[in-house]
């Protein structure tokens, strides 16, 4: 689209850092400056991968994506969230514009951006990408859940599927054709995926047949396209127990005759729908694999058709469940944003009160962003979604990083840190991206508890991303329990001297006492780490792991906030100036939270761990 910025005269107020947006989906200055004037994606085109694209191309993308998303997923975003998804002779039935958003994006190419152009993609940059994506997660979370899904699906199969099962499969979704699922957790299990009971049961044929039942399918059913790639865990009779039993499946809606051509229809059943607090335009599903309904072949049970090797099914899954998190951070910031967007246009249009020196009554009343309390609670909303967006952007940087790099050497790095980071892009953007949606429905006063205004849809689609593709409490298991400790604690230590090569480059500008901060704080991680694990008792060290995952994950975003503030070196634009105003709130407010965390986790308190069931 390429809009206009309009500059914030320098006689307006102290506020000016609020700089307007022609979108109030999100800002596409800040996702240009963290493109281009950050992280350098254009840099990436002298790689082979990449050597057809350009700055242009990669802009031309951006356009492409803001206006599908302006024109087709927004307009429907609250008619979907009031007309829910609901059963009708079994199946599910959604809103046409659902279905009429999703044809122009795959008509569009969208669905396979990122994709190879041996499949139909454009070989877009993983960072390209997700900027592309963010559009249609924050325009209207509901509907983008399901190329999401399908993009994941694909992703996983391209990596651990059979050229078989490419051609059948992937092919057909990157098309649009078809969409994709993971199903993995069940009624009586939920993350605890050790304890699934869905079987498959070898066949003479080489296919295994299925039973079992699979809870909180996003995407499980739908009329939207001609089938659906269910990607199911499962055990094989005999196998080993807990998680090192399980295997992935394919398992399709409808069988794939040899020719492509679509079956009989599969032994997997719709058995109800969820009904959600927000994020409503997804259908979200009980599936019953192989209850007799249908009986492929004169057969009950659902055919499926194994990914890789048998009982390795919890690694292939995780392939798709990590992209997933990352995706979800991103999902959280961008509500976040979006709901910031809101916030700043209404505060900026607002009028009421006077300031506090004003002695005349019949004083005109002002925008409310003149009053300093909103300026703090927009500036704290700037400061987590801008930051949350930089930390999804660096780990997909880091995908492009670990696929594309010259070296051995920079290809692992990549993948050590990304690996480090992952909990902390999912958890992070979960908690304080929905923090922002709080902030923004208290910026509008009684008028955000309304339906009338957007916000109060914003938060409610944003308070499911703290629950799936892991909790919160799985995620900081995740970090402190196993990402810290890898490798001898090579993970940690990498980002240790990751952060201190941007603290070094700070030294002698303004930012030098924020780096000097930072230098500590991460010094105390790595004390408090050991402090944690010296003692010799798991459930002592990982009692209190949330916390530990809170404090990481502000170490973190403001690393990224000096990196972005050393970005704008030079630039006297208001743009750049609330890029400064930002990270110097998040430097002087936020950062010193960590300290807290720290001296808690530091005390080894048993509070919580000594707390027995039975008394609370």
């Amino acid at each position: 689209m390429g809009a206009t910025y309009p500059a914030v005269r320098r006689d307006e107020p102290a506020y000016a850092w609020c700089v307007p947006t022609p979108s109030l989906i999100l800002s596409r200055r800040d996702l240009d400056f963290l493109l281009h004037e950050w992280l350098d994606v254009e840099s990436l085109t002298k790689r082979p991968r990449f050597a057809e694209h350009s700055r242009e191309t990669f802009d031309a993308a951006m356009d492409l994506a803001e206006q599908i998303a302006t024109d087709h997923f927004a307009p429907h975003n609250r008619t979907a969230d009031e007309n829910e998804p609901h059963m009708v002779d079994g199946q599910a039935v959604l809103i046409p514009e659902v279905a009429k958003a999703l044809e122009v994006f795959t008509d569009a190419g969208l669905m396979a951006g990122s994709f190879d152009e041996e499949y139909g993609g454009m070989q877009l940059p993983h960072t390209v990408g997700q900027a592309v994506f963010a559009w249609f997660k924050a325009a209207n979370v509901g509907t983008s859940a399901y190329p999401f899904l399908t993009m994941g699906n694909a992703r996983l199969l391209l990596a651990h599927g059979t050229q078989e099962q490419i051609d059948t499969y992937v092919r057909p979704e990157l098309e649009g054709r078809w969409f994709g699922t993971m199903a993995l957790s069940e009624p009586q299990a939920g993350s605890s995926l050790a304890d699934i009971t869905t079987r498959a049961v070898p066949q003479d044929d080489g296919s295994y047949r299925l039973t079992g039942n699979k809870m909180w399918i996003s995407g499980g059913d739908h009329e939207l396209t001609e089938n659906i790639v269910h990607l199911v865990l499962a055990k094989i009779p005999g196998g080993p127990p807990g998680v090192k039993g399980i295997s992935l499946f394919i398992v399709p809606k409808f069988l794939v005759n040899p020719d492509g051509s679509l079956g009989e229809r599969n032994d997997v059943v719709l058995a109800g729908l969820n009904h959600k607090m927000g994020y409503r335009g997804t259908t979200n599903t009980l599936l019953n694999f192989g209850e007799g309904v249908h009986t492929p072949g004169g057969q009950a049970g659902a055919v499926g058709h194994l990914v890789g090797e048998p009982h390795r099914g919890l690694t292939y899954m995780f392939h798709m469940m990590n992209e997933a998190r990352i995706g979800v951070g991103v999902g959280a910031t961008v509500l976040g944003y979006t709901g910031y967007l809101h916030a700043l246009e209404y505060a900026r249009t607002r009028t009421q009160g006077r300031p506090a020196g004003a002695k005349d009554p019949a004083s005109p009343m002002v925008p409310i962003v003149e009053h300093t309390d909103v300026r703090r609670m927009l500036l704290a909303a700037k400061s987590y979604v801008e930051g949350g967006m930089a930390l999804g952007l660096y780990c997909a940087r880091l995908v492009d990083e670990e696929q594309t790099a010259e070296t051995p050497e920079e290809r692992e790095r990549a993948h050590l840190l990304l690996d480090m980071l992952t909990p902390v892009a999912k958890a992070w953007p979960s908690q304080w991206g929905l923090v922002a949606n709080d902030l923004a429905i208290q910026v509008h006063g009684g008028y955000g508890y309304t339906r009338d205004y957007p916000v109060e849809q914003f938060y409610r689609d944003n308070r499911l991303n703290p629950i799936h593709e892991g909790t919160q409490g799985i995620q900081s298991l995740d970090l402190l329990g196993r990402k810290v400790v890898m490798q001898g604690g090579a993970g940690l230590a990498l980002l240790g001297k990751t952060i201190t090569s941007t603290t070094r480059r700070a030294a002698g500008t303004e930012w030098a006492g924020f780096a000097a901060d930072l230098d500590a704080a991460v010094a105390r991680m790595g004390a408090v780490t050991a402090a944690l694990w010296g003692t010799g008792d798991p459930d002592l060290a990982l009692a209190n792991s949330h916390v530990y995952l809170e404090a990481a994950g502000h170490i973190v975003v403001a690393w990224l906030w000096l990196e972005q503030a050393l970005a704008c070196e030079g630039s006297t634009s208001d743009f750049h100036e609330g890029k400064r105003r930002a990270a110097r709130y998040f430097w002087r407010w936020e950062l010193p939270r960590v300290g807290h965390r720290f001296d808690l986790l530091e005390s080894l308190d048993r509070t919580v761990l000594d707390t027995p069931p039975h008394v609370l």
